[in-house]
């Protein structure tokens, strides 16, 4: 429900925001049901992302003044809402030349995309990645930084009606193969690697066949990271996979890499320089986004679970 409640006071190590703009992921629906390992005390605020703008900060806020943009540090901040007064160290700053949409859409996606590029294999410029659900924000998010640092990309999305548009736009985000899942059981994905090397990494959020398929290209030793599982079934892997090509399965979810580098403020702030960097200089964008009114935020939400709706659903505050 839409609520009007009272903005809290001031304390002396707050922050007054009036928030901007803040977008609808999978992970906040799943909070909403009751099924993501993080979950707020109720009653809750929804939204785990967003931007805003700093109002008023009490007198011992030393790092924010009024005029800055900034997003949340962590999840559960509860970003759809209009005003709200957090803790300074709940919130960080962001330049406020980005696009109000890239910033919106920074503190989730793109991170996720950076550290498993970053965190699980060393890849080089002509190195290659394979990952599922290519059209999601992080999907399109790798795209964009692989193509920035030289790695290729071998992207694979659901069949779908209008497959010819989507195809165009990833190939236009920097995207060097875009396959289908029935493609990627054809003899002809071998001469995809005519031209470049297998896989060193694959990035997997669907689950089931789907994660099967993706390990059939990859390299021995190489590692497949698992950060969702649209399918809802469970990452399934031929004994043979880890006997005859040793390859590693991880895990990697973005709250819990917050956790770990709450203290490691240079490490954090070290990703999000790098992320405005190459927002700035036109080599990241925000992923198609379909902007609403917080009122109709029924119809956003609606429109967020629909399948092969390949726009995120921002609520603009």
């Amino acid at each position: 429900r839409l609520k009007d409640l009272e903005v809290p006071q001031l304390g002396d190590c707050d922050v007054h925001v009036k928030m901007l703009a803040a977008p609808i992921n999978p992970a906040d629906i799943n909070m909403i049901q009751g099924t993501y390992p993080l979950l707020s005390p109720l009653p809750a605020v929804g939204g785990n992302e967003g931007v805003g703008e700093v109002l008023e900060v009490g007198p011992r806020v030393r790092a924010l003044k009024p005029g800055d943009w900034v997003i949340p540090a962590d999840a559960g901040l509860g970003t759809w809402r209009t005003r709200g007064v957090f803790a300074e160290e709940m919130l960080l700053k962001v330049p406020s030349d980005v696009p109000l949409l890239c910033a919106a859409t920074l503190s989730v996606n793109p991170c996720t995309a950076f550290r498993m590029l970053a965190d699980f294999e060393s890849l080089a410029p002509g190195d290659s990645v394979i990952q599922n659900a290519a059209n999601s924000g992080v999907g399109q998010a790798v795209i964009q930084i692989a193509r920035a640092s030289g790695i290729k990309t071998i992207n694979v999305v659901r069949d779908r009606p209008d497959l010819p548009k989507l195809v165009e736009r990833l190939m236009a985000l920097g995207a060097d193969h875009v396959v289908t899942e029935e493609m990627l059981r054809k003899p002809e994905m071998k001469d995809i690697f005519k031209s470049i090397p297998r896989p060193r990494l694959a990035l997997n959020c669907v689950g089931g066949k789907s994660t099967t398929e993706l390990l059939r290209h990859l390299q021995p030793k190489g590692t497949m990271v698992t950060y969702g599982g649209m399918a809802k079934q469970p990452v399934m892997v031929p004994v043979s996979a880890f006997i005859f090509r040793d390859v590693r399965l991880r895990g990697f979810w973005m709250t819990q890499w917050r956790k770990e580098h709450s203290h490691d403020q240079e490490n954090v702030a070290g990703m999000m320089d790098a992320l405005c960097q190459l927002i700035r200089r036109g080599q990241l964008t925000a992923p198609a986004c379909t902007e609403l009114p917080l009122q109709d935020y029924r119809a956003a939400l609606e429109a967020s679970m629909k399948p092969f709706v390949s726009s995120k659903q921002i609520l603009l505050l």
